[in-house]
Order: structure tokens, then sequence, then C-alpha cells
């Protein structure tokens, strides 16, 4: 016999926001919630739920549910699912809600609309925010809210999200509830029209049947999406990105090795030498400072990134290697995944839910990790700067940029040929062709960039204060005790418990020229990548093999390894195993560990391959 289930709500009304992607239903989400936001997920299945509170005047508190974008009530996908089942209220622990606000394009009513009249066929009460009307005026629609109103028998509201435009008005009609219950009853129509009739009759009574043109976007559009310039754009501008990301982090990165070395030689200056000060200075800012240092670098990219997405340019990437991925079974809806992959697989693994073919989510998912993730960038920034010269090799080309770029690149052609071998193996079915939403290009919102870059930044200095400093203090026990005994030749850390066990580990990673600090370092770097780096300061600080090692990494790994040795570490980072928590996501995304294991094996054994085949290439080049 099935248990009865009783879920308890908080108290308030409940309003959901509800709209097609990109109409900026998350913007407005964002200003009438402010900071009052929570994030979890839905019950029983990983997608982000975020809610918040909205304050109003009167002193009454609405609860403000932010559900995943959709085109249809119709779903094809698990986020399309959840939004249908949130406002039929048969979501699982989820109150169906007591308003829905449906966030519209004025740009797009064609399109917005439909979602209009699903909501209404729903029963829900329902308001209108026309978003985007700065941008409608811009092509030259006139919208008339009221006439609007009349035809749809709900509040209309025009609102511009980003820059807080219409906010009193909504919150006036979130105020007086009994314009809910009047928006509940829709207007009379016939059930045997079909709503896209319907939306023509309302456009045409509107005046707002003729398309207007994009003129700026569609003469962008026709350099940006030209089958030859388009991709050609695309690569220079990635190239030029990670060019900015080594020649603009040099004075802030300097700035911060400066700190590290300041603090470094004051507690070496104000302690005696002992088990206190090596755990500060060896320990701490050794392993800390380390990875503090590539802060900027991070930043730099980001910063890209938010400005491409912010400007509209991101889903014509898509659209641009649509082809590409179409060769390997996948399609240009995978782009997007893969493009947040580069941030943190996590994320790029989640946003697979908007896939609506179960064969292109898994391929997708299983090459996510392989994206150049935020985490190898302290690797890649460590080592490029210790063995690859600062030179400019002509045409504005920085040597050190056009390494790290190749870097990214073989990242997404290993990701690639993966893809062609599981399309041909384990995922079965037919690709779909791509059909997305191309916005129109606008400048991007530095307010929006400037939260992305911070929001990143917090979550970075989370990462330092939380995972990195428990895993470099273990690592400092492990690298300090037991202690050498009182006839020792050898520095203290080899006869250490990390010292045994890197040696051990030495064994199996000698043939791709790894050293025992190098395989120290490795084994905390399965929970976090850039542990790594903090890891080889601690262990090289307590090696004694320089005072400063806190701010002086790079070139003590430049005496003690040779170039073959980073190269192949290099090819490692290119296909590292994933960190436990990607795993962990990858286990939920697909239902149980199989493919999280498949995942790790096929991972390590590339990543093996991989830097065995460099190594022993730059040996034979007389790099040893």
């Amino acid at each position: 016999m099935k248990e009865a289930v009783i879920h308890l709500h908080p108290p308030g009304r409940l309003a959901a926001l509800v709209g097609n992607p990109n109409a900026g239903k998350t913007a407005l989400f964002n200003r009438l919630t402010g900071s009052s936001q929570k994030v979890a997920n839905y019950a029983g299945v990983t997608i982000e739920r975020k809610e918040g509170r909205l304050a109003l005047a009167s002193g009454k508190t609405v609860r403000v549910l932010d559900l995943p974008g959709t085109y249809s009530l119709h779903p094809r996908s698990p986020d399309e699912r959840i939004t249908c089942d949130v406002l039929l209220g048969t979501a699982q622990g989820e109150k169906r809600p007591d308003l829905v606000v449906c966030v519209l394009d004025a740009t797009n009513l064609r399109r917005s609309l439909r979602l209009v009249l699903g909501v209404q066929r729903m029963g829900l009460p329902c308001v209108v925010a026309l978003n985007m009307a700065d941008l409608a005026a811009q092509r030259g629609l006139r919208i008339d809210a009221q006439a609007l109103s009349r035809e749809l028998g709900v509040p209309v509201v025009t609102t511009v999200a980003v820059e807080g435009n219409g906010d009193a008005a909504l919150r006036d009609l979130l105020e007086r509830p009994e314009v809910w219950t009047q928006a509940a009853a829709p207007v009379a129509r016939n059930d045997d029209v079909p709503d896209h009739e319907v939306v023509r009759g309302i456009l045409e009574r509107l005046g707002l049947d003729t398309a207007a043109p994009h003129l700026a976007s569609d003469r962008i559009d026709r350099v940006v999406l030209h089958p030859v310039l388009g991709p050609v754009l695309l690569a220079v501008l990635l190239f030029l990105v990670f060019q900015a990301v080594f020649a603009w982090a040099e004075v802030p990165k300097g700035v911060i090795e400066g700190a590290a070395g300041w603090i470094s030689d004051g507690i070496t200056a104000a302690l005696p030498d002992g088990l206190l000060r090596s755990f500060l200075v060896d320990g701490l800012v050794a392993g800390v400072g380390g990875v503090l240092v590539f802060l900027p670098q991070i930043l730099i990219l980001f910063f890209f990134i938010l400005v491409l997405e912010e400007s509209g340019y991101l889903p014509r990437a898509a659209f641009l290697l649509d082809r590409l991925m179409g060769g390997v079974g996948l399609s240009g809806r995978s782009f997007i995944p893969l493009l947040s992959s580069f941030a943190c697989a996590i994320p790029g693994i989640m946003a697979t839910r908007t896939i609506s073919n179960p064969r292109d989510r898994l391929v997708t998912i299983m090459i996510a990790p392989m994206m150049t993730c935020s985490a190898r960038l302290p690797v890649y920034a460590l080592l490029i700067g210790a063995f690859i010269p600062h030179r400019d090799i002509g045409a504005g080309i920085e040597l050190q940029g056009l390494v790290l770029f190749v870097l990214y690149v073989a990242g997404i052609v290993g990701s690639l040929a993966v893809a062609w071998i599981l399309k041909r193996t384990t995922a079965k079915g037919l690709p779909r062709p791509l059909m997305m939403e191309l916005p129109t290009y606008h400048w991007p919102h530095w307010r929006n960039v400037a939260l992305g870059l911070w929001q990143r930044a917090v979550i970075f200095l989370r990462r330092v204060g939380g995972i990195i400093l428990v895993l470099t203090i273990a690592l400092w026990v492990l690298a300090t005790f037991p202690g050498a005994p009182a006839d020792a030749t050898r520095p203290a850390i080899e006869y250490s418990f990390a010292g045994m066990l890197g040696k051990g580990l030495a064994v199996l990673l000698a043939p791709i020229g790894f050293n025992w600090q190098i395989s120290i370092a490795l084994v905390p770097g399965l929970a976090a990548r850039e542990v790594a780096v903090s890891s080889l300061g601690t262990v090289y600080a307590l090696s004694g093999v320089k005072d400063n090692a806190a701010q002086a990494l790079g070139p003590i790994i430049a005496q003690s390894w040779s170039l073959a040795t980073a190269l192949s570490l290099l090819a490692w980072y290119v296909f590292a195993p994933q960190c436990l928590s990607t795993l962990a996501t990858v286990k939920r995304e697909t239902g149980g560990w199989k493919w999280a294991l498949v995942m790790a094996g096929y991972l390590f054994a590339l990543a093996y391959v991989a830097s065995f085949a460099t190594y022993r290439i730059a040996l034979a080049l007389g790099w040893g």
C-alpha cells in the first residue's frame, strides 16, 4: 500500500514567472527578488529551482518562483517537463502557483503569445509582463499594452527588466489579489481555432502582423553567419581571448605574488623555526597563495565569455558549430552545455537537460568534462609560464597565449573524437536538426558582466577557503609526519607519509615522466584540479628547494623538471580524470554509477596514453 505524503508549503502567495528562453525572465526575477534568493533542486531531479521573496509596499510578502524557460507547455525536455508539472500542480513537493507572470519578448509576440494562451487554458490567474519594450520600440514596433490587455483578458504591464523599468507597475499588480482572480477567466474563444490562428488574429487587430526589419542584426549576421567567414571569425575571437588571458594578467598576477612573498617573509621574520612557521609558510601561504595568483586569468577568461553572451553572439556560435558537431553525431544544441563546461563541467552537465534527444544528451554529458574548465587554468598557467618563453612570434601573437589556445583546441578535438566513437558504439538513435532562436545583437549590460565576474570570483575564493584550504592542510600534515630520522641525508618530506605515497605512485607514472612530487600532487587533485598547484607549492616548500617557494614555484619547477615532463603533464591535464564532484553529478544525471565509472575509466586511459606519447616524442626530440 502506497503511503500518503503531506507537503507543508511556506506561508504566503506564490507567483511563478514563465517565459521563453531569452525573454528576460531571469533578469526580471533578479530585479524583483534582489538578494533574497534561494537556489535548490526540484524534488527527485537535479534541475535547479530558484525562488525568491518580494516584499510589497503593504508589508506583505510574495514568494516568486523562476521556472525553467520553455517554448511550449507540451514538454520535450526535462526542463520543460518541470515547468509544465509545476503549473499543473503535479510536481512533487511543489505548490501550484497562485499567479503566473508570463514574461513576453515584445520583439517576438507571435511566438510568446502562445505561451499565454496555454497558461490560460490551465485556469491559472495570469498577468503579462511585456519585456524588452525598448528593443521593440527601436525596431519600430508600437505595442498598445491596453489593447493587448483587452485582447487577452489579462493585465499587461510594459517592462525593461535589465533597466528596472516597469517594476513598480508589476509590484502594484502583485499587491491586488482581486486582479488575479479576474485574470483567471480568459476571453471566450472558439476552442476549435488553433493557437497560431488566435495569435495571428490578435496581431492583426493590433497592427503588428508585419514583421519588423532587423536592420543592424541582419547586416552583422551576413558576416557572422557566413559559411566561410563565420567560422574564421569565431576562431580569431577565441584566439584573441587566450592571448589576453596571459597579456592582461601580468600586472595583477605580480601584485598577488608580491603580497604572498611579503606575508611569507613577515611570518618567517616573526616566528622561530618550527612546526607553526612551517604550517603557515610552507602549508597555507605556499599552497593557497599558489592558487590565488591565477584568479586574474580566470576572471579575464570569464569577462570575455560574459561579454559574448550578453551581446547575443553565443547562439550564433552554436549555429556555426552545428555542421561541425553534426559530423560526430551531435547538433549545435550541445554547444551551450559544452561552453558552460569551460567554467566547470558540473553546470555544463546540468545544462544538458535542455537537450530533448536522450542520445544527444548522454553523449554531451560524456564529453563535457573534456572541455578545459577553469580549474585546469592554474595548472596550464603555471607550466606555460615556467617552460614557454614570453616571446612575440610576429603579428602581435604571443607564444604563451598560442600554447594555451592549442591546449584548449586539443580538448575540443579530443571530445569530438570521443563523441564520434560513442555515436557508433553505445548511443543509438538519429540526431535531430537544430532549431534555436538568434536574439538581437545589443551592447552588453556592464552591470550584468560585473555581477557575473563577482559571482565567479566568490565561487573561486570559496573553493580556496574551502576544499583547497582543507586539502592543503591535509597535505601539509601528510608531508610533515612522521619526521625524518636523526641520521637522515635527504629532505624530511621524503620520509613522510606523502613522500612514501608519491614514490609508490611514481612507479606507475614514471613511464610518462612524472616524478614523486608530481605523483603526490595528482592525488588531492582528484578532489579539485587546482589543488595540484597548491600541492606542488607545499611539496617543494617542504623539500627545502627554496625558501620562497610560495612566490617562486614557476622557477623552481623550471629548474627541477625537463621540458618533456612539463609537456607530458600538460597533456595529462587536457584529458585528466574528473574531480569527484563531477563524477557524482554524472551519476545523478544518468541515474546510476555506470556512466560515471565509464567516464572515469576512459579519461584516465586517454590521459595516460596522451602523456606517454607526448613524453616519448619530446624525449626523441631531445627535450629531456
